[in-house]
């Protein structure tokens, strides 16, 4: 009898940058459940790898948290021939670093920007690189899927006509978007796919923590009446990850509860 549809990263590595919290964490748990070794890549969290070896163990798997900072291009290159070594060879990456500045555009810095944009767009552009350097080279496939956001479409709100000051943020989505387009275009011939998957709103440590006006307003606009689980975003992550989407690269697949619809 057939055991149905199935996605399994039996003996594969997987790695998920900014793997060990919020919907990163809910990759890492996904993929680790699925059969993955996982590689997370960290900044500064202090607890990274307590819970990268957490869920290694709850899942039977073996995991490996790397300090790194995303924006600094050899240091990337070279921990991604770490993991190649020690957990390899990599089969996937989930690109899921990002931060935020919320302040009024009239108070933004040059200092804020490069924050942003740093992790956000060129943080995303070196571990995708470096995942396909290492692929071409060994001439293998593989896939990427990067994480941006339905605000790569849209000014998030905060209260009727009133938006919330993240200009960077939501332009950096923007761009990493059409990044996740042009890598594809660029990769295809190597047989890497590229895609990024784009939440809406999502209950994470930073939203929990949100004024709570603001957040039962952005819940109101919600057509499901609800911000949504991490665990929520990782069916579709798993889907761009495995063989089934063989066909898959150069989209960006919205996860919103319907909020784009409005």
């Amino acid at each position: 009898m057939s055991s149905g549809f199935v996605i399994s990263f039996s003996k594969k590595c997987v790695v998920v940058t900014g793997g060990n919290r919020g919907i990163g964490l809910a990759f890492t748990k996904a993929v680790a459940k699925a059969g993955a070794n996982v590689a997370v890549i960290y900044r500064s969290s202090p607890d990274a790898e307590e819970v990268t070896a957490k869920v290694g163990k709850e899942f039977g798997v073996k995991t490996k948290a790397y300090k790194c900072d995303v924006s600094d291009t050899k240091l990337v290159n070279e921990t991604f021939k770490k993991i190649s070594d020690e957990l390899g060879p990599i089969a996937g990456l989930i690109a899921n670093a990002g931060v935020s500045v919320v302040k009024p555009a009239f108070d933004l810095t040059i200092e804020d920007f490069q924050h942003v944009y740093g992790v956000n767009v060129f943080g995303v552009f070196n571990t995708a690189r470096a995942a396909a350097k290492l692929w071409k080279e060994n001439k293998q496939k593989g896939s990427i899927v990067i994480t941006s956001s339905m605000s790569s479409q849209i000014i998030n709100i905060s209260g009727l006509n009133k938006p919330l000051t993240q200009v960077f943020y939501n332009s950096s989505k923007a761009a990493v978007s059409n990044l996740t387009k042009g890598l594809a275009a660029e990769w295809a011939d190597y047989g890497i796919r590229v895609n990024a998957l784009s939440p809406g709103y999502v209950m994470t440590d930073q939203t929990a923590h949100m004024d709570k006006s603001i957040r039962d307003f952005q819940s109101s606009q919600i057509p499901l009446r609800r911000f949504a689980e991490p665990d929520e975003m990782t069916g579709q992550a798993l889907l761009l990850l495995s063989d089934h989407a063989s066909y898959m690269t150069g989209g960006e697949y919205f996860v919103d509860g319907g909020q784009l619809i409005w």
